[in-house]
């Protein structure tokens, strides 16, 4: 059954915004899990519906409405994890190419979601959302460290560290051109692009968005940078990448047909022909939420990526 929650603002809370107080006051849950009870109408400020833009005030009463769990329809498959930590509260996987995070109406099975019914057996009530343990996710052709919660402990401890943003990750791409300078912050917000809705774009009214760079390595026409995200925004590496000229070699969404500049023929034709973006979480370091124990991982270099880089260093 669904339950009934009431909080109380006190002077601490006073003048921020709604979904700040009640994650403030009722910290069981995440700030993002607020905003969807909000738009939902679950949540009254007293005793009248609340808005996303409301702020409070002192001694406001806000009751919320927490819902049923909702029925998780995905079915467990026997598909191999590649994992790089285990305990008993979460796991690090290092995700394949191709690998989708979650069933949609594309992808209905063959997901890691799938993956993880099959491999922790007791998933499905997780934040009572039909993606059981998936507090971050990386995009369908991206490899890498990837952290999945196994309980709702653990759960609610990652989501509130990430949207902290508490957890280091860190990315190596491979891509088009050399920096100007061999490190630097790519400061530039982030949206939906205008006109492309499965686009992201940069955007002066987008989300704030804070990635730090260092070039790992320079060839004749490419580079391979270490891109530290510090927000985490959809396609976040990719377009602010390309957004400085230097795309991600083998993004078919940001990166063009760049590939014919390249001088090397073998370079070229290596790069033409990369199925995916050359994108990988390499390393991935926090604060395990249950033991307080500090977690860091690397995850290895797809072969995919280890052969662009031999070919670009000639």
């Amino acid at each position: 059954m669904s339950s009934r929650h009431r909080v109380t603002v006190g002077p601490e809370q006073d003048g921020i915004r709604l979904d700040r107080a009640l994650t403030a006051l009722a910290t069981d849950w995440t700030r993002s899990r607020f905003r969807k009870w909000i738009d939902q109408g679950r949540v009254q400020r007293n005793g009248a519906p609340a808005r996303q833009s409301e702020r409070v005030a002192e001694g406001d009463v806000l009751e919320f409405e927490v819902p049923d769990l909702v029925p998780l329809e995905a079915q467990a498959e026997d598909i191999p994890l590649s994992i790089l930590f285990e305990d008993e509260h979460l796991l690090i996987l290092d995700k394949s190419a191709g690998l989708v995070i979650h069933p949609a109406a594309g992808n209905p099975a063959g997901t890691l979601v799938n993956a993880l019914l099959h491999h922790c057996r007791d998933l499905s009530g997780i934040g009572g959302v039909e993606r059981p343990g998936i507090v971050h996710r990386l995009d369908k052709n991206t490899t890498g460290a990837m952290v999945v919660a196994k309980n709702d402990r653990a759960h609610l401890g990652l989501s509130l560290a990430f949207g902290r943003r508490e957890i280091e990750k860190t990315y190596l791409a491979v891509c088009y051109g050399i920096p100007r300078h061999s490190e630097g912050v790519i400061e530039a917000p982030i949206d939906r692009h205008p006109t492309d809705r499965k686009k992201m774009a940069v955007r002066e009214d987008g989300h704030k968005a804070r990635t730090l760079y260092s070039t790992v390595e320079s060839y004749d026409d490419a580079a391979l940078l270490a891109c530290r995200l510090i927000t985490g925004r959809t396609h976040q590496i990719r377009v602010h990448c390309a957004h400085i000229g230097h795309a991600v070699i083998g993004d078919p969404t940001y990166s063009g047909r760049q590939w014919r500049n390249l001088v090397n023929e073998r370079a070229r034709y290596s790069c033409r022909d990369f199925p995916r973006q050359a994108l990988h979480s390499r390393n991935l370091a926090f604060t395990h939420p249950v033991t307080g124990e500090t977690i860091s991982v690397e995850a290895p270099i797809p072969d995919d990526m280890a052969g662009l880089i031999e070919v670009l260093r000639g």
